[in-house]
């Protein structure tokens, strides 16, 4: 009697093993999910910055003098708006980071062997894909009121690089606060900083016009060079240096807070 010829089975990887970049894109997906969940601060991240610069443009702008011949305010001030767009977009990703860690959901995505790196990625390519939505409504409100820039093809394209580092690197940051604080409101409040560095630099008024102690660091700090990079290159004039300058902040933040947002996570979750 012959026996029954064996069966051949094709080994199939189990369900949970997926690589990084599918982890993330995972992680991605829920958190954008949650953000539209989230309406209130949803709505507040994508009108705050508009409210901003309507108030800029039409109360202020009148008064005030940039020093560039034929350049309406408006024009002036859209590229600093955005960059306050990027810190408030950028901040929400804080406080989800917090709420993360407070509710205990990371326990859970441990237990399926997902580290932090996809969790805090995900929660960064969010809150770009968030800020960059915020960023469109903004130029289009900008547009209506009077914004015409200029630029070349490659300086459109380096300005978009210049603000998506800045997206990048402060939302990292911004999840490195998340996992330092032990609340999501203290994770809000400690994100003031990034929601305040675009006042003192060049974005509404010329450093110039500021009083002369706090020059040196207007034109020192990372948003500074961002701004007049963005400008310029929107209104196809000399930038300088200024793009790599900035591009080079955004790097320094992003390598930092990706190494702080490492180490943080291991201490939180031990």
């Amino acid at each position: 009697m012959s026996e029954a010829p064996a069966i051949t089975r094709t080994a199939r990887p189990p369900a949970e093993v997926l690589t990084p970049v599918a982890r993330a894109l995972t992680m991605t997906g829920r958190s954008l999910r949650i953000s539209r969940r989230n309406t209130d601060a949803l709505v507040t991240s994508l009108m705050l910055p508009v409210m901003l610069m309507l108030i800029f443009v039409y109360f202020f702008g009148g008064a005030i003098d940039t020093g560039i011949p034929h350049t309406a305010y408006v024009t002036y001030v859209v590229p600093g708006v955005l960059l306050l767009c990027a810190g408030f977009g950028s901040a929400t990703t804080a406080v989800a980071v917090s709420e993360d860690m407070k509710g205990g959901i990371i326990d859970r995505f441990r237990t399926l062997d997902i580290g932090g790196t996809p969790i805090l990625a995900g929660h960064v390519a969010a809150s770009t894909a968030r800020n960059l939505v915020s960023t469109a409504l903004v130029l289009g409100i900008a547009l209506l009121i009077g914004f015409r820039p200029t630029p070349a093809v490659t300086g459109a394209l380096l300005a978009l690089a210049v603000l998506i580092a800045y997206i990048v690197a402060l939302s990292w940051l911004s999840a490195a606060i998340g996992l330092l604080a032990r609340t999501p409101e203290a994770a809000g409040g400690f994100t003031f900083l990034m929601l305040f560095l675009p006042y003192p630099s060049s974005a509404f008024v010329p450093v110039e016009s500021m009083p002369a102690w706090l020059h040196g660091f207007a034109e020192h700090q990372p948003v500074t060079p961002a701004i007049e990079a963005m400008r310029g290159l929107l209104l196809d004039q000399t930038v300088g240096n200024s793009p790599w300058i900035a591009l080079t902040w955004a790097g320094g933040i992003l390598l930092t807070a990706t190494a702080l947002s490492g180490v943080l996570f291991g201490v939180r979750t031990r």
